[in-house]
């Protein structure tokens, strides 16, 4: 996925308190940036630093701030929805626990990413993450590469999980009323000449399936295309990691499958973390 580089216009200069050199060779900071933001800052770091909340003139003196501007401030904040006030107290508010919910799933998601594109490397194919979430078969994580490409959804994946490894294998690790809920919104129907023919045969299928080992799946999602997928149960979470080849890379589907395990459970824990993506 190509990326843009977006050019930014430079910020107003805006005059500024001027701040003690650093005790380094580093240039002094820029007349760019902007003081009450700084201090702003300052303040939030302040009252991460309590968790039982702390009073204005606590924050403006660890802060070595004025009493009129930390108030000043900390009002903003408050009304931004950054510090939360409580019988004199300053809190983190809703606004700053986002941003640090949001960043840690984007390391968490990085994380996930790094764990994929290693499998996918060591087996030389591309690797899928999926997870069954709220009813839905959803892909979260696909990493290729242009000599090894994903298989093309050219038909929606929550719509056919009964024709693709990994819908089999989220389906298999899930109890037969959710099982046959599932097949009821999204019936079986063949989206190739090997796809299961019916929901009996898939059920049946499903509950042949052995606790945690492979599925398989030969060119029932897309002709030309085998499959394999790994399940992962986290808890009461359905996951699985899956690989796709070319069908003249047959051969080696069930030792590519037996590399799988083996590395989804050394990097068990990073695609753990990725649950709650």
């Amino acid at each position: 996925m190509a990326t843009a580089d977006t050019a930014c216009a430079p910020p107003h200069t805006l005059p500024v308190q001027p701040c003690p050199a650093p005790p380094s060779t580093e240039q002094p900071p820029s007349a760019t940036l902007i003081g009450s933001v700084q201090r702003a800052m300052r303040l939030l770091e302040c009252v991460a630093g309590h968790e039982c909340g702390a009073p204005a003139k606590q924050l403006a003196r660890e802060t070595r701030l004025a009493l009129p501007t930390a108030y000043h401030l900390l009002r903003t904040l408050v009304h931004e929805g950054y510090l939360r006030r409580e019988r004199g107290l300053f809190f983190l508010g809703d606004a700053a626990e986002r941003l640090s919910s949001n960043g840690a799933e984007q390391k968490r998601r990085s994380t996930v990413i790094d764990a994929l594109a290693r499998c996918r490397d060591a087996i030389g194919a591309p690797v899928y993450y999926a997870m069954y979430r709220d009813g839905e078969i959803e892909i979260m994580c696909v990493s290729d590469t242009p000599g090894t490409p994903a298989v093309e959804e050219w038909a929606d994946f929550r719509e056919t999980g009964h024709a693709h490894a990994v819908g089999q294998c989220l389906l298999s690790q899930l109890d037969e009323e959710a099982r046959r809920d599932h097949l009821d919104r999204y019936p079986v129907r063949p989206v190739t000449p090997y796809t299961v023919r019916d929901g009996h045969s898939l059920l049946r299928r499903l509950e042949h399936a052995r606790r945690m080992a492979p599925v398989f799946e030969r060119q029932e999602y897309a002709l030309g295309a085998v499959c394999a997928a790994v399940p992962i149960t986290v808890g009461t979470t359905a996951a699985t990691v899956a690989i796709s080849l070319p069908l003249q890379q047959a051969d080696r589907l069930l030792s590519a499958a037996r590399q799988l395990q083996h590395e989804v459970g050394r990097h068990l824990g990073s695609v753990g973390l990725s649950i709650s993506i």
